[in-house]
């Protein structure tokens, strides 16, 4: 009897932990580069800007769209962000990287893709890295059980076809293909001719990922960081010519015809149910200022923020907000639409709730789990602001429908302006940014600036781990 009731008992529980397995979501996370609020057709965009999107937004009307999701304003930053859920300045990934020497994460930080393999998740990259090039800094050291794609930026397959490059002496970059555990190996050249190939063939790894994972009922994690649509403009071949509306047209069609595909393989393998689909990217458009001119490998391709002001590499809101769609079925309000402040900082603790992974105690997260606020429970997302990085710098500080500017770029490569006194926006009553109303509205510093407090205050106790520190990497507290 007591052996029937111990078998029992194991059967019960190996029923019920098998049970709880399988309500794992599985989890897409598209992350487009350089992507600006105004270019999906559900911001506004699609035809306008020489291509519908219905893929795209199919996962709007079948889920969440949040007009205010923001993240950090430059390509490495923003991934150390999501990755992380810790402000940039936190892991010494404040900027990109310019030189040649040792960048990243170090491996005590812990990463999205590091929190879900713990917790039981397959995970997968295809795409873009931009968070280490060396030994010991690559993606399948950061958590991912296979990655396919370039370590850096695609502004690299650009040069590495000069005559100047080529007498520099200096390596160009591969892409590369790797499995955990072992050395990523180099692939290829990553030049001009693979440019507009790459993003086909991380679609095809990616929907190879999910087949297999989903054959042997494995929860899935695909991280899918596109190289569009950063500079340059070169649609794939099949897209060349298609729209009819010129290259970013193009290109605009190819997006949306991949991501089409990636939803299309979630309802053939049956799991669109228990998938977690969501589309983001990570930062606002390239763009240059107004009358300067270009002569590049393409003529200058200006994206769209929709509204909001300006570009990539500063504080204003076409930097930080970006376009960002969550379906869920079942889960998620099918068609909602919110106005809620949201960090890309807050999915690593959100999908940690959902997916029963373990958030680092012994470190600052800045990211907050809005998990009820996903699921409708809430209409508040339980963020009021955020601290505004351009770099390693203070540009300013979000606080509702306000921001306050201590610093302010015209755009990615314009020209930088201090003040010795905060320039206060309404951002209902000026989206652009252009009316300063710090007076009367003095106010607003009071109620915005004990979260810029705060966050000093946390930068003094845990200091941030400094910019190329190498491996192994203890925090001084």
């Amino acid at each position: 009897m007591n052996i029937f009731k111990t078998s029992l008992f194991l059967f019960l529980f190996l029923a019920s932990s098998i049970a709880l397995a399988s309500e794992k979501p599985n989890i897409v996370l598209v992350f487009l580069d350089n992507f600006g609020w105004g270019e999906p057709g559900f911001n506004g965009g699609g035809i306008i800007r020489g291509a519908a999107t219905p893929s795209l937004d199919q996962i709007a009307s079948e889920g969440l769209r949040l007009t205010n999701f923001n993240v950090e304003v430059q390509c490495t930053p923003s991934r150390s962000a999501i990755m992380t859920g810790r402000y940039a300045i936190r892991s010494g990934n404040g900027t990109v990287p310019l030189g040649e020497g040792v960048y990243g994460l170090v491996q005590w930080e812990v990463t999205m893709a590091e929190m879900l393999s713990e917790a039981g998740y397959a995970t997968g990259m295809y795409g873009k890295w931009h968070l280490g090039r060396t030994e010991g800094r690559f993606p399948t050291d950061q958590g991912f059980d296979e990655w396919y794609g370039v370590p850096n930026s695609t502004d690299e397959s650009v040069y590495s076809s000069l005559p100047e490059f080529v007498a520099s002496g200096l390596s160009e970059t591969f892409v590369m293909d790797g499995k955990k555990g072992s050395t990523p190996k180099k692939v290829r050249p990553y030049r001009l001719d693979y440019r507009p190939l790459i993003d086909r063939d991380l679609t095809d790894r990616a929907i190879d990922f999910m087949s297999r994972q989903a054959k042997a009922d494995n929860p899935f994690f695909v991280y899918l960081p596109y190289t569009a649509t950063h500079f340059p403009t070169m649609p794939h071949p099949d897209f060349t010519g298609k729209s009819g509306k010129g290259p970013w047209g193009d290109l605009l069609m190819q997006i949306d015809s991949y991501v089409g595909e990636l939803l299309g393989t979630i309802d053939e393998l049956g799991i669109a149910e228990n998938t977690i689909f969501i589309f983001t990217a990570d930062n606002g458009p390239e763009a240059l200022s107004v009358g300067e001119t270009s002569l590049t490998v393409e003529t200058a391709m200006h994206g769209s923020a929709g509204p909001w002001r300006s570009t990539l590499f500063t504080g204003y809101e076409g930097a930080l907000r970006v376009p960002f769609a969550i379906r869920w079925p079942g889960k998620i309000e099918a068609g909602r639409v919110s106005d809620e402040i949201v960090h890309e900082m807050d999915l690593f603790p959100t999908i940690a709730r959902i997916a029963g992974g373990k958030i680092p105690e012994d470190r600052i997260i800045d990211g907050i789990d809005t998990s009820e606020f996903l699921f409708g429970q809430k209409v508040v997302s339980g963020r009021d602001g955020f601290i505004v990085y351009m770099g390693n710098d203070v540009f300013g500080v979000k606080w509702k429908d306000w921001k306050l500017h201590f610093k302010e770029q015209t755009g990615w490569n314009g020209e930088l302006r201090e003040y010795t006194m905060p320039r206060a926006y309404n951002l209902i009553n000026d989206p652009q940014e252009r009316d300063n109303v710090l007076f009367p509205h003095t106010w607003v510093p009071k109620a915005a600036l004990p979260q810029l407090e705060e966050h000093i205050a946390s930068l003094k106790k845990y200091p941030p781990v400094p910019t190329g520190t190498l491996d192994p990497y203890e925090p001084p507290y």
